[in-house]
């Protein structure tokens, strides 16, 4: 369900906006990628046997799909919490420009910064995505209101999703819960396949997958990291060349 046009009376009031916003995640497939991916997160939480209770405040607390990965496979494997604090730093590091780009979006000269913490907290892939599909269709005043709303009807299918995980994790027999656990690689590899715009995008992703089974081979324990970034720097170099001609 899309928002109403700029000039509908509907915008009045910010309890209305409020609801629009968490509408809106309706209208964009990305909710239902955000929905297989935490089915996954609440599977993994359980099998690395942290409660439900803990599960559900990390992700409400972190809200980002890579990052509580991270966490959980950390904690899980007997790291210490500052080690795991720090290792989700660096994922979460990758947002930043994501928030630097979409709150200037919501921003009037009377915005205070405490009315845009909030809002910064939300910022993840999706939300980020769908504030520039969005927001243009949302009077300047009422952005900030429309993102509140937006995050948080991401963060309920994301609870709701990490909920019905951990339940399947722990009633189904191993291979259904190993099938679950896959949903999370799934759910990313598909998301990002889908966003991939240029060519560069597609070479990327596609040497990524065929450069990692030969890495593998060494064993080096970061296969994914050089895998990445080797498929990145010629997709890179492809789209460089491609340019300069």
């Amino acid at each position: 369900m899309a928002p109403p046009n700029l000039d509908s009376g509907r915008w009045k009031s910010h309890s209305g906006t409020f609801a629009w916003g968490m509408l809106s995640v309706t209208s964009t497939v990305l909710s239902l990628v955000l929905f297989a991916t935490y089915i996954g997160i609440g599977a993994l939480a359980h099998e690395a046997r942290f409660s439900l209770a803990w599960a559900l405040a990390s992700t409400l607390f972190v809200f980002a799909g890579p990052a509580q990965i991270i966490l959980i496979s950390t904690l899980g494997s007997g790291a210490t919490v500052i080690q795991a604090a720090i290792a989700v730093t660096v994922s979460a590091i990758r947002l930043f420009p994501m928030v630097v780009s979409v709150l200037p979006m919501m921003r009037t000269p009377q915005t205070k910064r405490r009315q845009l913490m909030l809002a910064a907290h939300f910022v993840a892939i999706t939300l980020w995505v769908e504030c520039f599909r969005l927001l243009p269709k949302v009077p300047r005043d009422r952005r900030i209101t429309f993102v509140h709303g937006l995050g948080t009807g991401l963060v309920t299918i994301c609870l709701t999703a990490t909920t019905i995980g951990y339940a399947l994790a722990a009633n189904l027999a191993g291979p259904f819960a190993a099938a679950i656990l896959l949903l999370t690689p799934l759910a990313f590899l598909l998301s990002t396949a889908r966003n991939c715009r240029q060519l560069s995008d597609i070479l990327a992703l596609l040497l990524g997958l065929a450069l990692f089974p030969l890495v593998a081979r060494f064993r080096t324990g970061v296969d994914i990291l050089i895998s990445g970034v080797a498929a990145g720097t010629i997709a890179y170099a492809v789209h460089w060349w491609r340019e300069r001609q």
